[in-house]
C-alpha cells in the first residue's frame, strides 16, 4: 500500500490528483466544525453522552457531525438512501432498468435522478428534524425561521458533500463518495482509542496495562485480517470459449473465469440491518422515550446494541439473533437484485462462452445461482462475525466506543478500492509511457 502511494506521488497527474482529494477532504472536515445557527450543540452533546450508545454507528458515519449539529449533519447518509432506492427501482420499473444498461448516457442521467432523489430525501430528513427538534425544546427558537433555516442549512450541506464526493470521483482518485463517507469514520478512531486507553490502560498496572493494550491490539488486527479476507475472496468460475472460424484463421478457443466475491453485497446488508435496528432506538432517544420498564422499552433495549452481551441481562441478546438473521436475510436480497445469473449465462452463450461440464443456458444459470447461493452465505456469515465481536467486547467489558466492525468494513473495502483504482491508473500511465517511445 505504502509503495502504491509513493510510485503515484513520482506521477505528476496522479499526484494532482491525490493533492486535489486531500483539499477536498479537509474541506469535509472543516464543514463537520461549523454549528448550523439557530441550535445549540451542547444539548446533542449531552444528548449523545445519555444515548447509552444507541448513536454510536450514526455518529462514526458522519464523523461527528450530528453530535456537533454542524452544516454537514446529515452528511451523505441522503446520497447512500438515494442510491439504494434508485436500486431496487431498477427491478420494478424496466424503464431506468434499460437507462442503466444504456452505456455512459444511462449512467450520466441515473446519476441525475440520483441527485435529484438526495437533495428530495434531505429536504424531507432536515423537515422531520426540524419539527421534531422544535417540539423538544433543542432549537433556541421554534418559529418558521428557525425551521426553515434549519431545513436550508443541513439541506445545502448534504449537497456540498454530494458535490464533492463527484469531484473526487472526477478529478481526484475516484470512489468519491466511499471516500468521504471513509474519512468521516477515521476521524472518530483517535478519540476512541483515547477512550479505550483511558478505560483500560491508564492508571492500571504496568502488567494489566500492557496486557489489556495487547488485547485490545489484537482483537482489532484479527477484525481486520478478517475483513481483508472478505473484501478480496473469490470464487472463480472457469468459464472455456469455443473456437470460431474468422475467414482463414481460427480465434477464441481461450480461458477466463468469472469472479463471484464471497462478500457479493458488501457492506450493504450490515447497513440496512443496523438501520431496521436502530431507527426506532434513535427516534425514542431524540424524543427522551427510551428510557423506562414497560414492555416498548424493553423492545427497544433488546434492539439497542448497547444491550446485547450484558451479562446482568442476557435476554437482550437475543437481538443479535435477530441481527445476524437480518444480516444473511439482507445479503441474499441485494446479491438477487445486483447479480443476475440469467443474463450472465446468455451472454456466455452469445458469446460461444460455456463453464466446463456444464451445459450453456439454464443450466450454467442454475449452477450460478447455487455456487452463489453458497457463497453469500460464508459472506453473511463472516459479516456476522465481524460485526458481533466488537459489540460482544463492548457489552463484556463497557468499552464504549463509537467504531466497530461495520466502520472496519467500510474502511478496508475503500482503502482495497482506491488502491486498486490507482494501481489501474499508474498502469494506464505506464501504457501510454511506453506507447509513446
Amino acid at each position: 500500500m505504502i509503495a502504491t502511494l509513493i510510485n503515484a506521488f513520482k506521477i505528476k497527474d496522479l499526484r494532482k490528483r491525490l493533492y486535489f482529494t486531500l483539499f477536498m477532504l479537509v474541506v469535509v472536515r472543516f464543514g463537520s466544525q461549523i454549528p448550523v445557527p439557530g441550535v445549540d450543540s451542547n444539548v446533542f452533546k449531552d444528548l449523545f453522552a445519555n444515548s447509552d450508545g444507541a448513536m454510536n454507528f450514526f455518529d462514526a458515519i458522519t464523523g461527528g457531525s450530528f453530535e456537533q449539529m454542524s452544516v454537514f449533519a446529515l452528511n451523505i447518509t441522503p446520497y447512500i438512501t438515494a442510491s439504494i432506492i434508485m436500486q431496487l427501482l431498477t427491478i420494478a420499473f424496466p424503464a431506468l432498468e434499460e437507462m442503466q444498461r444504456d452505456g455512459e448516457q444511462g449512467r450520466k442521467k441515473m446519476n441525475r435522478i440520483t441527485r435529484y432523489v438526495t437533495v428530495g430525501l434531505s429536504v424531507l430528513e432536515s423537515l422531520f428534524m426540524a419539527i421534531g427538534f422544535g417540539r423538544s425544546g433543542y432549537l433556541e427558537k421554534y418559529d418558521a425561521v428557525h425551521v426553515i433555516t434549519l431545513i436550508a442549512v443541513l439541506t445545502a450541506g448534504s449537497a456540498v458533500l454530494m458535490w464533492i464526493g463527484e469531484q473526487i470521483t472526477e478529478h481526484g482518485v475516484g470512489n468519491g463518495i466511499s471516500i468521504v463517507l471513509t474519512i468521516n469514520i477515521v476521524s472518530r478512531i483517535p478519540s476512541d482509542l483515547m477512550t479505550l486507553y483511558q478505560q483500560f490502560v491508564k492508571d492500571k498496572t504496568v502488567a494489566k496495562g500492557v496486557l489489556s493494550a495487547v488485547v485490545i491490539l489484537a482483537i482489532i488486527l484479527a477484525i481486520v485480517i478478517l475483513v481483508v479476507i472478505l473484501q478480496c475472496a473469490e470464487r472463480r468460475i472457469p468459464v472455456q470459449y469455443a473456437r470460431k472460424l474468422q475467414g482463414r484463421r481460427q480465434v477464441g478457443g481461450q480461458s477466463s473465469h468469472i469472479p463471484l466475491k464471497v462478500n457479493t453485497a458488501g457492506v450493504i446488508p450490515v447497513i440496512f440491518a443496523q438501520s431496521l435496528l436502530q431507527t426506532p432506538v434513535i427516534l425514542a432517544t431524540l424524543m427522551g422515550k427510551q428510557n423506562g420498564t414497560g414492555f416498548w422499552n424493553k423492545v427497544l433495549n433488546g434492539m439497542s446494541q448497547s444491550h446485547w452481551f450484558d451479562p446482568n441481562n442476557w435476554v437482550y441478546t437475543i437481538g443479535a439473533v435477530v441481527y445476524v438473521a437480518l444480516i444473511i436475510a439482507f445479503a441474499y436480497f441485494y446479491t438477487s437484485i445486483t447479480f443476475n445469473p440469467l443474463e450472465i449465462a446468455n451472454n456466455m452463450k452469445k458469446s460461444g462462452g460455456f463453464v466446463p461440464g456444464i451445459r450453456p443456458g439454464k443450466p450454467t444459470s442454475d449452477y450460478l445461482t447455487s455456487v452463489l447461493n453458497n457463497i453469500i452465505l460464508i459472506g453473511a456469515i463472516g459479516l456476522s462475525i465481524v460485526c458481533l465481536l466488537p459489540i460482544m467486547f463492548n457489552g463484556l467489558f463497557n468499552a464504549d466506543v463509537s467504531f466497530g466492525g461495520t466502520s472496519l468494513i467500510i474502511i478496508v473495502g475503500v482503502i482495497v478500492e482506491t488502491l486498486k483504482q490507482i494501481e489501474s491508473q499508474m498502469m494506464v500511465r505506464s501504457y501510454k509511457g511506453f506507447l509513446s517511445e
